[in-house]
């Protein structure tokens, strides 16, 4: 029997029968959006095989299913990052459940580094593409020719309308642009950030593209957004930090509720 499958024997455990229509993943700090949902059940990741245990202050490690706006979901309350174990399909077993649940889309959000001086700390981004830095895959050693997924369309255009119309039905203003993955865990240099805007970045983290890779393998569609924590190196004198990217997460996490709760709505 696979992880997936025993990962679903867990699940249906706690809540026989859930079907979540969307999969939610919540970046740093952005926990508490989890305190809206009318919780069916709520599962560690240790008890759940392969998933991930998060190494990284703000992400709890849990998966919860249940309601909101009348749409059910499951929500991965936190991940695991590249850098925590040098592999890029850390994600692989949680990506593939939901999958394996139902989901008929997913959400990803993170929190990023802006290098476009519009958009400031505490504001959201919606990611219209992205540049993987890193050179690696979640899909190493993946086999068949599933493997070659076709990344361009990535994030889908539908479900991207339907956030811009949450935003503005909210009187949110939703940047819009490029993502670019690195490595970490180190923040970038000066030099890198000027190299990333020459690519055309409008903002850099260290999550999120092994997820959308994963998930586009997996046939899910998805929207990405970033909760802007902080401008690029070289762009502040103000020193970069974990925790001011929790702050700034923490601040902007109102924001974001609306957000999604009003996208929900439609899904």
């Amino acid at each position: 029997m696979s992880q997936v499958e025993d990962c679903i024997k867990v699940i249906s455990k706690s809540a026989k029968g859930f079907t979540p229509q969307v999969g939610l993943i919540l970046g740093s700090g952005l926990g508490q959006f989890c305190e809206h949902i009318e919780v069916v059940a709520s599962i560690d990741f240790e008890e759940l095989p392969g998933f991930p245990v998060p190494g990284v202050s703000g992400h709890a490690g849990k998966l919860l299913l249940g309601k909101v706006s009348d749409t059910d979901i499951a929500i991965l309350q936190g991940r695991a990052h590249y850098y925590e174990r040098g592999k890029a399909d850390t994600m692989a077993v949680a990506i593939q459940t939901l999958n394996a649940m139902g989901c008929q889309s997913l959400v990803i959000t993170n929190a990023a580094g802006s290098l476009n001086s519009d958009a400031t700390p505490g504001s959201l981004m919606l990611i219209t593409d992205h540049i993987n830095m890193t050179g690696v895959s979640p899909l190493f050693g993946a086999e068949s020719n599933q493997r070659f997924v076709d990344m361009s369309e990535a994030y889908n255009h539908d479900l991207n309308d339907a956030m811009r119309s949450a935003a503005k039905a909210n009187d949110i203003n939703l940047h819009e642009g490029i993502y670019a993955w690195v490595s970490g865990p180190q923040f970038e240099t000066p030099a890198e950030i000027r190299a990333l805007k020459t690519l055309g970045a409008d903002a850099v983290g260290m999550s999120t593209v092994p997820e959308v890779i994963l998930a586009r393998h997996q046939g899910l569609s998805l929207c990405a957004l970033s909760v802007i924590t902080n401008y690029a190196a070289g762009m502040s004198e103000t020193a970069l930090s974990h925790e001011q990217t929790i702050s700034f997460s923490n601040q902007a996490a109102d924001t974001v509720q609306s957000l999604l709760i009003n996208y929900l709505k439609d899904q």
